[in-house]
């Protein structure tokens, strides 16, 4: 399994290191631009999960932390995930959005009972009795998404099995993307020697937004490659 989280103090955290320190994989859902780290307490943490994981954002660059980014930020973590797990939740507790979000999307939700005289227990007992799931272990998680999980895995290894079975399909494709003069254009300034995106601009004569979508079609397609400095060269 994979955790989702938003980098946020507290659980949030908690769960990106653990999957770090077992090994596993994690991802981090930005409530900022991806050049930004938000609390700063998390940024040794943002670090490793660069290394091990993925940060994400739909927010541009430069785009500092503001209360309104966050819930919208919690749809994209439910979205991503087959479960969400609610450790901790007052009544008035964002938390309960993520949970609500879940729901509509069509995900289990999973809930901690604590104490009856714990405030932060008192969202995850509404969930509860609004039907979330009791889970006291995380055995109690595998056994509904671990059967979900693997019907997954089996799809995707599935299509991976088609692709591979038809690279000629592949290269009609890239073929075609070719045969339009832009895209014939970004291939020739790319050549194999990495390049900053400006310098593309420059050499091609096109936008910035132009560049930009043609290469995501082309890193889509196999062609390119874009490094971690941001720079692309041909595949």
């Amino acid at each position: 399994m994979t955790i989702t989280s938003g980098l946020a103090s507290g659980i949030d955290s908690a769960a990106h290191r653990a999957a770090l320190d077992a090994g596993a994989l994690t991802i981090a859902v930005n409530g900022t631009g991806l050049d930004q780290v938000y609390p700063a307490s998390s940024r040794k943490t943002a670090e490793r999960i660069r290394s091990q994981g993925a940060m994400i954002s739909e927010l541009p660059l430069g785009s500092p932390p503001r209360r309104q980014h966050f819930p919208s930020r919690n749809r994209i973590i439910s979205g991503l995930s087959l479960g969400v797990l609610v450790i901790e939740a007052g009544l008035n507790s964002g938390t309960l959005i993520t949970a609500r979000k879940a729901a509509e999307q069509g995900r289990d939700v999973f809930a901690l009972p604590g104490s009856l005289h714990n405030p932060m227990s008192k969202g995850c007992h509404r969930l509860i009795r609004e039907g979330a799931r009791l889970v006291e272990t995380t055995s109690d998680i595998m056994q509904e998404l671990g059967p979900v999980a693997a019907e997954l895995q089996m799809e995707i290894r599935k299509q991976l099995d088609q692709l591979e079975k038809t690279p000629q399909k592949q290269t009609a494709s890239r073929q075609t993307l070719l045969d339009d003069a832009d895209y014939s254009n970004v291939w020739e300034v790319l050549a194999y020697d990495p390049k900053p995106m400006d310098v593309i601009i420059q050499q091609t004569g096109l936008s910035a937004s132009e560049i930009s979508s043609m290469l995501l079609m082309m890193e889509l397609k196999g062609m390119v490659k874009k490094q971690a400095n941001g720079h692309y060269l041909r595949a």
